[in-house]
C-alpha cells in the first residue's frame, strides 16, 4: 500500500481476478483495458521489477524491435545473398517459360 496523493491516510489497491487457461492465456478485464486504453489486437508488456509484475501497453521502437530480428551470421555477404536470390528468380522464371 502507498500513501495517498494528499498525504493523509493510505490508498486502497483494487484487485481484479481472472483465470488462466491451460494454454497460459488470460482475459484482461474490461476495466483494465479501459484504464490502459487497449483495443483489440493491441500488444501488452509484462514489466517485471523487484518481484512484482505490471501490465503495460507495449511500446515498439526501432530500438526495441532491433533484438527481435535475428542478425545475419557473421561472414554473410549481403551482395552475395542478393545475387543468389536473383539467380533463383531467374531459374523459376525459366522453368515457368519452359513448361508453357
Amino acid at each position: 500500500m502507498s500513501r495517498s496523493a494528499n498525504g493523509h491516510g493510505v490508498s486502497r489497491v483494487k484487485e481484479l481476478v481472472t483465470t488462466m487457461t491451460q494454454r497460459g492465456q488470460i482475459t484482461v478485464p474490461a476495466e483494465v483495458r479501459r484504464l490502459l486504453g487497449l483495443k483489440p489486437r493491441d500488444k501488452v508488456a509484462f514489466a517485471i521489477e523487484d518481484g512484482e509484475v505490471r501490465l503495460v501497453p507495449a511500446t515498439f521502437t526501432v530500438a526495441s524491435a532491433y533484438g527481435s530480428v535475428e542478425p545475419l551470421a557473421s561472414g554473410d555477404d549481403f551482395e552475395e545473398q542478393i545475387r543468389h536470390a536473383k539467380d533463383e528468380r531467374v531459374e523459376r522464371s525459366a522453368m515457368k517459360i519452359s513448361t508453357r
